[in-house]
């Protein structure tokens, strides 16, 4: 009992030490979307966006207090299966296995793109970044990559497949790394594009893998299916996949690269529950990690909770979700927002945030 008692205290002093508060703060939870399984979450200014893999895509309007679907259900829309999305002034794009969804915001509709390179899966889009500062729209497909420079009105298809490793050119996660670089995650390893270049110059482009030191060697080959950036220090979230037959062939695990030689892994032998990483998330001098893991035997995924990590330390601390009324224990997503964070389960979105208890006392002079 006593042991439990502490492990409650110091997940709250945790969220505490995350927003800079003092003792008298208090963690507060609600929850969304019920069922819902969530796969990415963005933001603007009036509304918050929420893609599903099963009821399509929600958008919550912060003014109206007011939840609107779109879906098959809802007949404005005709897919209800989306990866990713990603929000724009005018447009919100949305990734799933039939193509490219946009929604106009000025027309209030949906149309689709389809994609003719690629074959068979060249439509599989899992991933997709805006650059604002650019206006360029980055799509993560199965085949290829595609970047959509929205001045020209005009698609891009980059075909980065690594010698004869077919993996290499399955992206499943695009992120940026300050201004001028935006690494993508394939099933086989990481493109890292010099944005200070033109796309189209193969010196802009380099490959890492778990060849020649990459990700310490480790597994047969590793699946990226998420990042983090510091300035002196990369965080990549790996998926786990291993069957009898190959049991190294994704090893899973959260890798760092100081940005020079030096590669670790946080894993289950660090206190992780499972090897396989949804999503990484960031605040403060933590990172948030939603954790599987991958039964070799059964070949299933199995989702086993949310893991803070300290940055400066390596110190690897359990949440206990029914401290934070988190209902499952699959982590898909994380956005936060400055004062929230938002988190997607296969059983809904948490709106997490801590507030000051003196706050309620603060009397208007």
């Amino acid at each position: 009992m006593l042991i439990l008692s502490l492990k409650k205290i110091t997940t709250l002093l945790v969220f505490i030490s995350l927003f800079n508060l003092t003792s008298f703060a208090q963690v507060e939870s609600e929850i969304f979307l019920k069922g819902a399984a969530i796969t990415d979450i963005d933001l603007e200014e009036e509304y918050l966006w929420v893609a599903t893999y099963g009821q399509g895509i929600y958008r919550y309007s912060f003014n109206e207090q007011k939840w609107t679907n779109f879906s098959s259900k809802s007949g404005n829309i005709d897919n209800d299966l989306f990866y990713s999305l990603e929000v724009s002034d005018n447009y919100v794009w949305a990734a799933s296995s039939e193509g490219l969804y946009t929604y106009t915001k000025k027309t209030n509709r949906w149309k689709t793109r389809k994609f003719a390179q690629g074959g068979q899966f060249g439509n599989w889009i899992r991933s997709l970044k805006y650059d604002k500062k650019e206006n360029i729209l980055w799509i993560g497909r199965f085949r290829n990559i595609t970047r959509f420079d929205l001045r020209r009105r005009r698609y891009a298809d980059l075909n980065r497949i690594q010698g004869t490793d077919q993996k290499s050119n399955n992206i499943k996660s695009i992120e940026f790394d300050g201004d001028s670089l935006v690494w993508f995650g394939s099933e086989s390893g990481v493109h890292v594009y010099n944005k200070k270049k033109k796309y189209t110059d193969p010196s802009a482009w380099k490959y890492i893998t778990n060849k020649n030191r990459g990700f310490r060697g480790e597994g047969e080959t590793v699946s990226v299916s998420d990042f983090l950036f510091e300035k002196n220090r990369v965080w990549f979230a790996t998926d786990e996949f291993v069957t009898l037959a190959q049991p190294e062939f994704n090893v899973g695990g959260i890798y760092t690269f100081d940005r020079k030689f030096n590669w670790e892994r946080i894993y289950k032998a660090n206190g992780l529950t499972g090897n396989g990483i949804y999503t990484l998330g960031k605040t403060g001098n933590y990172i948030w990690a939603g954790v599987y893991e991958f039964d070799k035997i059964k070949k299933a995924e199995y989702g086993k909770g949310l893991f803070l990590i300290n940055r400066l330390s390596g110190e690897v601390l359990p949440v206990d979700l029914n401290e934070i009324q988190i209902e499952s224990s699959t982590i898909l997503s994380f956005l936060f927002d400055g004062k929230i964070m938002w988190i997607g389960t296969d059983e809904g979105l948490v709106k997490l945030k801590i507030y000051h208890r003196l706050a309620e006392f603060r009397k208007d002079y």
